[in-house]
């Protein structure tokens, strides 16, 4: 969300407060969105700049720079301004830095401008070998190798229903574990959303997932998601909170002296009328006179300039006010759309579940031992590999169902038959 606060003419340490509160949630944002992980080739990059213009006592969003950027195959990004930036082997966090660092050197800032990177959309994945459908799927965070293998179809299927209603059922329940995750995953963030939505000091999550480690993961997550956003909230509004604090004392401070000038004022008034007394009695200059009548119209628009700065004094609490009411405003509206996409989400997975399941009846029901030949060890022997490239180069290594797959990964399915895997043994 933008938001600008303009606080016109308040003095300086205003500006320099309302700054470091700024300063102190892009950095706690920034922090929150570090990782580890190295960028490379085909990762999708969603960046944005906002830039703190000291003179202003404004945050100005760069909307020219904001948008989504795609790592070429040389490694690097191309921004305006900043030009040409290397990705390649860069967490997110040190990418941001470095953004800000060109903008600010390239454009003369004297502020460097705070940007922030996100991973829109990893590398891909490839699969290949022995699957239903090889080629390129979109990388996941959680994606496992059999994860990936369910994604791709499973085993190639061959002809006859007899001898395809193991591996059919293989396929079936893998998509089904796999859909099983992400609606655990639609629960848990459902949970976090309710209670932010009904600013409840605790997530009530769902029983299910209480009862499996990955449950018992997400639940931890989500709470430490709800904690993270709680925070910058807070900070978001506790500085509004400051700046209006500190502005009213401004207001009481204009007040006192106002009401200084104006006893002086009347003090010069009634002299000026005793002195004009005495004029008509020939008993003083008039040079006297004039200079009490040029201290009281100093007087007068000194009184009026601070008027005049105690009104826009009161002007900017109302605009902080205001943002306050907005960001809270936003947060509840971007809660409510998230929870209605997520029901959306859930509702596709539920249907999706009773595909899967509706296949895996199917069939036992064309052979019932599918479901016995798909945990004896009857059903063909599946080997996987995984490739993976690292500073240039390309290694090989075997892999199990819950290896975890990075993203650029290709993922090898080899498949020997039962016969062949007994005489090994």
């Amino acid at each position: 969300m933008k938001t600008s606060l303009a606080i016109g003419p308040a003095p300086i340490f205003v500006r320099s407060l309302l700054g470091a509160v700024l300063l102190l949630m892009a950095t706690f944002v920034a922090a929150a969105q570090a990782s580890d992980y190295q960028l490379d080739t085909m990762d999708k990059l969603r960046i944005r700049v906002a830039e703190w213009q000291s003179a202003e006592g404004a945050v100005r969003d760069w909307a020219t720079l904001n948008g989504d950027y795609v790592v070429g195959p040389s490694g690097d990004i191309s921004m305006p301004f900043a030009g040409q930036l290397v990705a390649r082997g860069k967490t997110a966090a040190e990418l941001a830095a470095e953004i800000g660092e060109q903008l600010q050197q390239k454009l003369g800032l004297p502020d460097r401008p705070e940007a922030s990177v996100e991973i829109a959309e990893f590398r891909p994945v490839f699969i290949a070998g022995d699957v239903q459908n090889p080629g390129k799927y979109p990388y996941d965070p959680q994606l496992t190798v059999l994860k990936a293998f369910s994604l791709a179809g499973g085993l190639r299927r061959s002809e006859g229903a007899g001898a395809g209603a193991p591996r059919d059922f293989i396929n079936a329940q893998g998509n089904y574990d796999v859909l099983v995750a992400q609606r655990n995953g639609l629960l848990a963030r459902r949970a976090r959303l309710v209670a932010e939505a009904e600013n409840k000091p605790e997530i009530e999550f769902p029983d299910e997932l209480r009862k499996t480690d990955a449950g018992r993961k997400l639940i931890t997550d989500e709470t430490a998601l709800m904690a993270a956003r709680e925070k910058r909230l807070r900070l978001q509004l506790s500085g509004l909170d400051d700046l209006k604090k500190l502005l009213q004392s401004e207001i009481e401070s204009l007040q006192q002296k106002i009401a200084t000038q104006n006893r002086q004022l009347d003090l010069s008034r009634t002299e000026l009328k005793s002195l004009g007394n005495l004029q008509e009695k020939g008993l003083v200059v008039n040079q006297r006179i004039l200079t009490l009548e040029q201290s009281n119209a100093e007087l007068e628009g000194k009184i009026l300039d601070m008027e005049t700065a105690s009104l826009r004094a009161k002007q900017d609490i109302a605009k902080a006010t205001q943002d306050a009411t907005s960001l809270q405003n936003d947060r509840d509206t971007e809660v409510a759309q998230t929870r209605q996409q997520t029901e959306s989400d859930l509702n596709e997975l539920n249907v999706k579940m009773g595909m899967y399941s509706g296949l895996m009846t199917e069939a036992l029901d064309r052979a019932p031992e599918a479901a016995a030949s798909a945990n004896s060890g009857s059903a063909p022997a599946v080997h996987f590999k995984i490739v993976r490239s690292a500073d240039g180069k390309s290694s090989e290594m075997d892999a199990e169902e819950g290896t975890a797959v990075l993203p650029g990964d290709v993922v090898k399915v080899e498949v020997a038959a039962p016969a062949a895997r007994v005489n090994s043994n």
